[in-house]
């Protein structure tokens, strides 16, 4: 099965679809060993491993796509990316879509901000027109090759305009045939319940420790009526914790010693990145040109 069509699949399934945020193909490879179903990765956490910045539309489409096949490479579940304001105009958003879908995602969303962008829990944003988020929608979903490719939805304008231009929005966004609808930084559980409530299709809950959304259970986002929740910063946040905490022990103490119960032992961490399966993997083509060669020997007239 394609994985667009697994990602599709799980947005439908009755069960709410829990999506860890990562941000590189590393931290893609330990999701994907911890068993979740499909994963994402936004441009917050992009821009904050590959640039150290914040997330202000600093990176460009080629390097967020090139960032997507690196995790894609290493992970057989889907993966979901960010597609921002779409790089452009309808022009670009189309181009967008044709690189994520190159790059192996499952699906990506687009967003009615202006640009350059701000992350949706960051203050002074401000959005485009619903007509022209309408048209770069309509952009992205005639530029797929693979119809199960997830086009979501995002709108900003619940913190510009309010939660009911947020709805309006988000209303006619479905009414395009969005696959997915992300009303962005709802304030309170109120809010949430409009949004499950109001909108005809499935939502996405954004889960951001600290943000202006409430942080809440699966049980109690499935109540609510969400079909998919992300938490895509949260390990951004922990790994940047644990660096910071481990750089000063060092700092101060001149050895790891001390602080190995926080870390990976060398093979632990081999076992992790799979070093065997190389290995074996290199080992079976020796093995192969070796018996190859053994045959030509054995009968020189092949």
């Amino acid at each position: 099965m394609r994985k667009t069509t697994l990602f599709k699949q799980l947005i439908a399934s009755p069960e709410i679809l829990l999506l860890p945020g990562v941000h590189d193909a590393l931290s893609a490879r330990i999701g994907a060993q911890a068993g979740f179903k499909a994963m994402t990765g936004g441009g917050y956490s992009a821009s904050a491993t590959l640039l150290g910045q914040p997330d202000t539309s600093q990176l460009s489409l080629t390097e967020m796509a090139d960032h997507y096949a690196r995790i894609c490479d290493v992970v057989d579940v889907p993966f979901f990316g960010d597609g921002d304001t779409g790089f452009g105009n309808v022009t670009n958003v189309a181009r967008t879509v044709r690189m994520y879908e190159r790059a192996g995602l499952a699906g990506m969303f687009i967003e009615d901000q202006v640009f350059p962008k701000r992350c949706g829990h960051m203050t002074g944003k401000g959005v485009i027109g619903a007509e022209e988020m309408i048209g770069k929608l309509k952009a992205a979903l005639d530029a797929r090759h693979d119809p199960d490719f997830v086009i979501m939805a995002r709108t900003d304008a619940n913190a510009v305009n309010g939660i009911d231009d947020a709805l309006e929005r988000m209303a006619l966004y479905n009414e395009v045939g969005a696959d997915l609808l992300f009303v962005e930084a709802p304030r309170n559980v109120e809010e949430m319940r409009r949004i499950c409530t109001e909108l005809d299709g499935p939502n996405l809950a954004n889960m951001i420790e600290g943000g202006a959304t409430p942080v809440l259970s699966l049980d109690e986002l499935t109540d609510i009526g969400f079909a998919v929740v992300t938490y895509p910063v949260a390990a951004t946040f922990v790994i940047a914790k644990a660096m910071r905490d481990f750089m000063g022990y060092l700092v101060s103490n001149g050895t790891t010693v001390g602080f190995d119960n926080e870390m990976f032992e060398f093979e632990d961490f081999n076992r992790i990145i799979d070093l065997k399966g190389l290995r074996d993997q290199e080992e079976s083509y020796l093995n192969y040109a070796a018996d190859l060669s053994a045959n030509k020997r054995d009968d020189p007239g092949q």
